[in-house]
């Protein structure tokens, strides 16, 4: 009978225990499937906006240099919060400040498709009118010798009862400013997120799920990149107009597709992975193996209160104190020749990266011909998994042969060193620019011309009265595409009916080709054959490339705080995070940008007669530009790993001669010694053993 009550009295005890540990293991479950959705949803927002820099750089009608700008405006935004959130983070609710992450963050996404609702129709032509409910192509200008120009002819009045309104000019702020709130909202996802996984897994489990976490969450690019290749496709203002009535094709460059509807979606999508952090815990009850306190932890505990106590009687002596501290560990890192060395040719590197890849997307576009849809598509089937591939192939290698500080080092640099001869073959995948009268030819095609600016009109259109502005490209019968049906000397065209053809061009005539009528249609000619080639050389390229790139990635990982003294390692990732935030997050948009507007042929003309989007590039200097910044910043950070290696070296074979000498010194005391005592020590052989 005693024996059943004490089994029932035990039973009773272990029921609360097994609901704690119900509880806690449910809680913390819930924590990580809410926290693989907010990495997906950060991993979403963030595709989704590399893959539409193109299409909102046209829809705005804004330089690159501007959208780079769009671009570094989500590192800003996380520069502004990321001090608070990496002191104050882990003293408050962490699962709650995740929470309203994630709520910011759908916001700002929501926020940067907003201008899409109230700037009006898109114009791809300054001489279009997109009526929702006409098929027109009247504004499609022929050479006609006593013919007024239709710009002069449009008024004002027209345009605004068109259903059309003109591009608000700073319509942009709204997507920097959403693109903004994005970093902000972005923030204490990851530092948080992971330091209360790790707090509360399974002791040992914390690499699983951490890895676990990772692996998932690269459902995020690839579901970004799938449907911004869905949405490319659509027209930007499907619902609103008559598609019939779009003239252009997605491989135009004028093409704008549906890119604010990827922001709300993932926009939706964060909002809705915020939720169930509202409803966690501040902390989670670990699960007990056993009933037991230790007086370790007892003593721990008394430690902490004593110390609890002591700061509350002198908060201001304890403010003095963290100053202090991080002024020295501060110095303590940044005195450090191997952290800095580390720090700067990752700046290079991943400068280099952001600026590449903030414009890859644009650079097939422009050199091979490619469309936005097949772009996204392309990146999204090779970029993503090869990525994934050498990163995980890194980390087996790693794990595999334990290797050293140097020996990451050498095995990074040996990375670096193979993509960087892989990524110099992209100088010879250049296609040449497409012949275009009046940008790359006279007008009548017969020959080059030194530069694409004012190139005078040729005697096959001059009397057309054309507008040079006007970028309406046609392709002639003979290869060579005409930057307007006008300018081209065409005389008549099919009307509505598509394709739409134009006949008698005068300038496709003056070229002595014979194996037409002297026509064109209306879009510019495609890439050659031999282009085309290059294209797919290109990929396999890339492909290598990306392998190798991601193969060292996690090598150059450990340097950057296997550098620094162990109770130094948070301080050191965070301050290598803000700095290259602030270095390289930032700027490499802006210059890379900047430098790619040089490349510029043909520009866009707003109503307000500034600069716009740029129409066509000159391909040999867009590529070399492109290719050439790229490769200089990764050729710097090469350098700096050979005298990290060497610095490396020159640090270890001090530590050894250092070692040596205190050997020899000790065992200098100790003969010393035993003569003192009278005994005398065999000498040694030349082999460093003792000899009996």
């Amino acid at each position: 009978m005693m024996d059943q009550n004490q089994h029932l009295n035990n039973s009773t005890e272990a029921q609360p225990s097994r609901k704690r540990k119900t509880k806690c293991c449910n809680g913390f479950k819930l924590f990580f499937a809410a926290l693989t959705l907010s990495f997906i949803c950060k991993a979403l927002n963030a595709v989704i906006m590399k893959s539409s820099i193109t299409q909102i750089e046209r829809r705005f009608d804004i330089t690159s240099s501007v959208v780079g700008l769009i671009d570094g405006s989500f590192e800003m935004g996380n520069l502004f919060v990321i001090v608070f959130v990496s002191y104050f983070g882990s003293k408050l609710h962490r699962p709650k400040i995740i929470g309203i992450g994630c709520l910011i963050m759908g916001t700002g996404s929501i926020l940067t498709a907003l201008p899409h609702f109230f700037m009006g129709y898109y114009r791809y032509s300054k001489e279009t009118l997109i009526n929702p409910s006409e098929n027109s192509t009247s504004s499609l200008s022929t050479c006609l010798m006593d013919q007024t120009l239709l710009l002069n002819t449009t008024s004002p009045e027209i345009v605004g009862q068109g259903h059309e309104k003109e591009s608000v000019s700073y319509a942009w702020i709204y997507v920097l400013m959403g693109n903004m709130l994005r970093g902000i909202g972005e923030t204490p996802i990851g530092p948080l997120g992971i330091s209360y996984l790790d707090d509360f897994a399974k002791e040992g489990h914390s690499s699983f799920y951490l890895g676990s976490l990772n692996a998932m969450a690269m459902a995020g690019p690839v579901t970004g990149l799938l449907l911004a290749s869905q949405f490319a496709k659509m027209w930007v203002d499907i619902g609103y107009v008559d598609l019939r009535s779009i003239r252009i094709t997605p491989r135009d460059s004028r093409w704008v597709g549906a890119w604010w509807l990827g922001f709300l979606v993932a926009g939706l999508l964060s909002i809705i992975s915020s939720i169930p952090f509202f409803f966690l815990p501040s902390s989670l009850d670990k699960p007990q193996k056993e009933r037991k306190v230790s007086i370790s932890s007892h003593l721990l505990k008394t430690n902490e209160e004593k110390s609890q106590t002591t700061n509350l009687t002198n908060p201001r002596q304890k403010l003095t104190e963290h100053i202090t501290g991080l002024i020295q560990s501060l110095k303590s890192i940044l005195t450090n020749p191997l952290y800095m060395i580390v720090l700067f040719l990752t700046w290079l590197q991943i400068s280099s990266f952001i600026g590449a890849f903030t414009y890859a997307f644009k650079y097939v576009e422009q050199q091979y011909g490619q469309s936005a849809s097949e772009t996204n598509m392309l990146f999204g089937m090779i970029a993503i998994p090869t990525i994934s591939i050498g990163m995980f192939t890194g980390g087996y290698i790693t794990k595999k042969f334990k290797f050293t500080l140097l020996g990451f080092a050498k095995f990074s640099f040996a990375t670096s060193l193979v993509s960087f001869s892989f990524h110099l073959l992209n100088f010879a995948l250049v296609c040449e620019s497409k012949p275009v009268a009046g940008l790359t030819l006279t007008y009548d095609g017969n020959n080059p011309v030194a530069s694409h600016i004012n190139v005078p009109l040729s005697y096959c259109n001059s009397d057309c009265n054309c507008d040079k502005n006007q970028w309406e490209p046609v392709c002639g019968d003979n290869g060579i595409t005409y930057v307007s049906p006008c300018l081209a000397g065409c005389n008549s065209s099919s009307g509505n009916k598509k394709p739409i053809v134009f006949y008698n061009c005068s300038c496709v005539e003056a070229t002595g080709f014979q194996n037409g009528n002297n026509s064109a249609h209306l879009g510019e000619c495609p890439r050659d054959d031999k282009c085309k080639r290059k294209f797919y050389f290109y990929l396999a390229v890339q492909t290598v490339y990306h392998f190798f790139t991601a193969l060292g990635g996690a090598s150059t990982f450990m340097l950057i705080f296997k550098n620094v003294q162990p109770e130094l390692k948070s301080l050191a990732v965070g301050f290598h995070a803000l700095t290259i935030r602030a270095l390289g997050g930032i700027p490499a948009p802006i210059y890379f940008g900047a430098l790619i507007d040089r490349a510029c042929m043909k520009w866009s003309i707003n109503s307000h007669g500034k600069r716009g989007s740029c129409r066509i590039y000159n391909s040999i200097l867009y590529g070399y530009t492109y290719w050439g910044l790229m490769d200089s910043l990764k050729f710097a950070a090469l350098i700096l790993y050979v005298v990290l290696i060497f610095t490396m070296k020159k640090k270890l074979q001090g530590k050894d001669t250092k070692a040596s000498e205190n050997g020899k010194k000790a065992m200098n005391e100790a003969n010393l010694e035993s003569l003192n005592d009278g005994h005398s020590v065999p000498p040694a052989r030349a082999d460093g053993e003792t000899h009996f």
